[in-house]
């Protein structure tokens, strides 16, 4: 059976309420539909894209479950903005022993332009040597120098940011990528290593070199499913632990 008009031709055989997914995505990805705008009526996009309310339903139940829609009680569903509440829920874990969380205290290490090593272009799928912006941030815990995180994004991504920019911004990076740069991070691929503090480290953080710490490779991916940063975490776990409360609603 030909899929509607409003969903891509390549969609076809797929599940209907995966085109459906895909055209929604494809929307809230080009702009569309932007940050923080509700979306149009059930009946309206059941209309738009020629299928059953049960099976728009099911597309936003998965877009709500990947906390790219979100459901306002009385006020209908909306495209999810980067704040702190979702970036404490969805993009950062670590959290006091005794389970405090809390936004931390970012401070600049340094800003400056460079070129992907193998590394990060291999988590960028870019040439090595592509230009690129690198930052370094210490993140403080209650007073406490606790995450280093050395973050690089393609400069091509985010022509015209600057460090004044950086470190001026309003809200989490990930709002400025969003609200600066039109790219929603919409999760994030991630892999966990014990490792010694180099020395860099452990000047940032205060530590002694070769102090246990938790490295934290991580990818962030938007809506379209491009890899956008490629960033290094090193964690001091003395008083801290990894805690990923992040699930999947069934």
């Amino acid at each position: 059976m030909p899929v509607h008009p409003a969903i891509a031709p390549e969609a076809a055989g797929m599940p209907l309420f995966r085109a459906v997914k895909r055209a929604l995505l494809q929307r809230i990805e080009a702009g569309e539909i932007a940050p923080g705008q509700a979306l149009p009526s059930e009946a309206a996009l059941a209309a738009t894209y020629g299928v059953s309310i049960g099976t728009l339903r099911r597309a936003v139940d998965d877009l709500v479950a990947e906390h790219i829609l979100v459901r306002r009680q009385g006020r209908g569903t909306y495209v999810a903005t980067h704040g702190s509440d979702r970036f404490l829920f969805q993009f950062f874990h670590v959290e006091r022993a005794d389970g405090l969380r809390e936004v931390p205290q970012v401070e600049l290490v340094s800003f400056e332009r460079a070129r992907l090593d193998d590394d990060a272009a291999a988590a960028l799928d870019l040439k090595i040597g592509t230009p690129a912006l690198q930052v370094e941030n210490r993140l403080l815990l209650q007073g406490r120098a606790v995450v280093y995180d050395r973050i690089v994004i393609p400069a091509a991504l985010f022509r015209g940011l600057t460090e004044k920019r950086w470190q001026e911004r309003p809200g989490t990076i990930y709002q400025l990528y969003q609200s600066g740069y039109g790219i929603t991070v919409a999760r994030a691929h991630e892999r966990l290593a014990a490792v010694g503090a180099d020395r860099a480290t452990a000047r940032v953080l205060g530590i002694a070199p070769s102090q246990p710490l938790l490295q934290v490779r991580r990818v962030a991916i938007d809506l379209g499913g491009h890899p956008v940063e490629w960033r290094i975490s090193m964690v001091l776990t003395a008083q801290h632990e990894y805690v990923n409360r992040l699930s999947r609603p069934a």
